[in-house]
């Protein structure tokens, strides 16, 4: 397997969630970004940006007004430009595992963070990741990269899944 394991799938499926297990299971020295949705009355509102070390920021909002939109949510690039391409630099530099949850539409938006990412690739650290399904240039270049691993996750194969990235991280 390659240097970066990446994970693509539809909404709701656990990929964060399976990142999220990985990083406190493997105890690897994480640094970098995962998305978190916003919720209110259990509707979705919106994602935040989380960093590993703990700084956040509102990447996505229905109240967000912005000419970059996906869907109902106005996207802030700058919160992904200042908080998670930062993460995604510090964690090249400083950790052993850089994590990128998630490289999808929203955050294709940012020349910075497109950068981030193929630097972050080329780096001699591993990376651990989601992916959009959809298509997109340079997600469709990720996906087809012999160098990264793309698994796509199911409820039916999350355990298998995060097995397959354990064994991956330790190796």
């Amino acid at each position: 397997m390659g240097q970066a394991y990446l994970l693509t799938g539809m909404p709701g499926t656990g990929k964060t969630s399976i990142i999220r297990q990985a990083i406190t299971q493997s105890n690897c020295g994480a640094g970098g970004f995962y998305t978190q949705e916003i919720r209110s009355m259990g509707i979705r509102e919106g994602f935040r940006i989380v960093t590993l070390d703990g700084k956040e920021g509102i990447l996505a909002h229905i109240a967000i007004d912005s000419p970059l939109r996906v869907g109902k949510y106005g996207v802030d690039i700058s919160v992904l430009d200042n908080i998670g391409v930062e993460a995604i630099y510090n964690a090249v530099k400083q950790s052993n595992l850089v994590v990128i949850d998630e490289i999808g539409k929203m955050e294709l938006f940012s020349p910075r963070f497109i950068t981030a990412v193929q630097e972050a690739l080329v780096s001699p650290k591993k990376v651990l990741g989601t992916i959009t399904l959809k298509p997109h240039p340079l997600a469709d270049a990720i996906r087809q990269s012999k160098s990264i691993r793309v698994a796509e996750l199911t409820r039916n194969n999350q355990k298998y899944v995060l097995a397959e990235i354990l064994t991956w991280l330790k190796q």
